[in-house]
């Protein structure tokens, strides 16, 4: 069974894998679906490790939007066909890095970092 600690660095991978291609900036992501199709499933990944955290973990953080990235997660996978890329990349672009940087603190207040 995975812990908190181990979602937590799942939930960082993710957006590192996501930053990998954020660079090449909104062009390369709204003409490529290889990219768009990465940034989906490492969204995913994140919506999936902040569903599986525990209560207590996620009571502690009040300030993260564990509600949104879960119900990001579930457009993500149950709606794909209306899909806004533009949407997308506003979160990638807006909600993405203070995530990192919450989830940062939060794997640092565990003793991670």
């Amino acid at each position: 069974m995975r812990d908190d600690r181990e979602r937590l660095l799942d939930i960082q991978d993710a957006i590192r894998q996501i930053e990998k291609y954020a660079i090449k900036g909104f062009d390369a992501f709204s003409q490529n679906e290889l990219i768009q199709v990465w940034f989906t499933r490492h969204l995913q990944i994140i919506g999936e490790a902040a569903r599986s955290l525990s209560s207590g973990l996620t009571d502690k953080y009040p300030g993260v939007p564990w509600g949104e990235i879960i119900g990001l997660r579930n457009v993500l996978v149950h709606n794909y066909f209306e899909i806004d890329h533009e949407v997308v990349w506003g979160i990638i672009q807006n909600d993405l890095p203070p995530l990192k940087k919450q989830v940062e603190t939060i794997l640092h207040d565990l003793g991670e970092a």
